[in-house]
């Protein structure tokens, strides 16, 4: 199955020289040095490495220090999107589509809903008046064909998931949506090496029956399509 969900032209290939901190990197253009935005903090060491190529899209804006955005960086034969701010926007692009939803019957669909001191990424509401609470995840990271998540230790996806428990307890529905960015891999994991709390976390809530969907995106042609949903390792 292969549906696209959005189209992302790119405007510039580049050649990634350096990261000085976590939203800034610095690109080869064509033969101009130029800063770019990266939306996603996490490493990204297998893609963000200099030398490596990378896709742009130019953002100007009187309200941003860069022009260019970060889209995609080459992993082997593969364009691995890596512009987390997109994940809410496909996420409710495939909620809308019956045939690949992992949620049926959906009336009402809300985003970024406010819970304790967290927003969690949706909160569905389905025919029989069934609420589920969503949080989306986005993973760049694969070792051994295996896909991880995340690729740096992140106490703000564990206080979500500790959320999703609590929800859990009320007896609401809770799931969590990885959307996979690379195409060599077979399953899904936490990252346990890089973030112990965030997978012991992530093991309480499957015990709990938080849901988890792991679903594989691919980036091509300047194109988002979801492809299918992998297992849980």
């Amino acid at each position: 199955m292969k549906i696209k969900l959005m189209d992302i032209p790119w405007d510039k290939e580049g050649i990634f020289i350096d990261r000085p901190n976590r939203f800034l990197g610095v690109v080869d253009i064509g033969g101009e040095i130029m800063k770019i935005h990266i939306h996603d903090p996490g490493r990204l060491k297998e893609i963000l490495y200099p030398g490596n190529r990378v896709l742009l899209r130019y953002a100007p804006s009187k309200n941003r220090k860069t022009s260019w955005d970060l889209l995609a960086g080459k992993v082997e034969s593969q364009w691995v999107f890596v512009h987390s701010g997109f994940h809410r926007k496909f996420a409710e692009k495939i909620f809308c589509i019956p045939e690949i939803s992992p949620f049926k019957d959906v009336t009402e669909l809300r985003a970024e809903v406010s819970y304790n001191k967290s927003r969690l990424d949706f909160l569905i509401t389905t025919s029989n008046k069934e609420r589920i609470w969503i949080e989306v995840k986005g993973c760049t990271l694969a070792k051994n064909g295996v896909a991880l998540f995340p690729d740096a230790p992140t106490t703000r996806g564990r206080r979500h998931i500790e959320e999703l428990i609590q929800l859990r307890e009320r007896g609401e529905r809770a799931a969590i949506i990885v959307l996979v960015f690379r195409c060599d891999v077979n399953c899904f994991a936490p990252n346990c090496e890089t973030d112990p709390e965030f997978c012991r976390a992530f093991s309480k809530g499957i015990e709990r029956g938080i849901e988890i969907y792991p679903l594989m995106l691919r980036y091509e042609e300047g194109k988002v399509f979801y492809t299918h949903r992998i297992s849980v390792c």
